[in-house]
């Protein structure tokens, strides 16, 4: 049940990750329609998008989803909204999030100087984080994996800022319009509807 007929090839499933099978276009009206449909306000669901979209530029990856979730609940925002927002930080954006980051950081004066962030694998060192995380490795999260993620985590504030602010601002009219409209049709059909009541009553005998 709610199973396709003739499941995915593995290769299909990578490529529908990497590029929605309904196309990059319809795949943003959909979820802009998705979006202007969860109920709340449009600053609480334009909220809750941001604070998604903003925790995907943090190198936490494995707690963007919680964190947003988090974020949103305090702020009195959609947290399913939140969780939608997560999607800016995908296989596309997240190497271009990770080299920004590092860079970002960098130039603040935080890390390394003369390190080639577009040649660093982060995919493998995140991996590595992870499961020293788990075994307790301290002595390569201290010096091997922490030198790498500070000046991230540092550029990740002021960059994650922004893109909430963005974010905001950009989605908030925009779901105030749907749901306005959306809000007329429906009064529109309400009218309809009782016309056709009325029309109906004064024809029987």
């Amino acid at each position: 049940m709610f199973q396709r007929r003739a499941p995915l090839t593995r290769l299909q499933r990578l490529r529908t990750s990497l590029w929605p099978q309904m196309g990059w276009k319809r795949a943003y009206r959909y979820l802009l329609y998705r979006i202007g449909r969860l109920p709340g306000s449009a600053y609480a669901i334009a909220g809750g998008f941001a604070w998604g979209a903003a925790m995907s530029f943090t190198p936490l990856i494995g707690l963007r989803i919680l964190l947003s979730v988090l974020a949103a609940w305090v702020s009195r925002c959609s947290v399913v909204a939140a969780v939608i927002g997560t999607v800016v930080g995908n296989p596309w954006t997240f190497p271009f999030i990770w080299i920004w980051l590092y860079k970002a950081g960098v130039a603040m004066g935080f890390g390394q100087t003369g390190i080639d962030a577009e040649a660093m694998d982060f995919s493998a060192l995140f991996a590595q984080v992870t499961q020293a995380t788990l075994t307790g490795d301290w002595g390569y999260l201290l010096e091997g994996a922490w030198p790498l993620l500070t000046p991230m985590l540092v550029a990740a504030i002021p960059s994650a800022a922004i893109v909430w602010v963005t974010c905001f601002l950009l989605l908030k009219p925009v779901i105030e319009r749907y749901k306005n409209g959306a809000a007329v049709r429906r009064e529109q059909r309400a009218a309809q509807i009782i016309q056709q009541i009325g029309t109906e009553q004064e024809s029987t005998p």
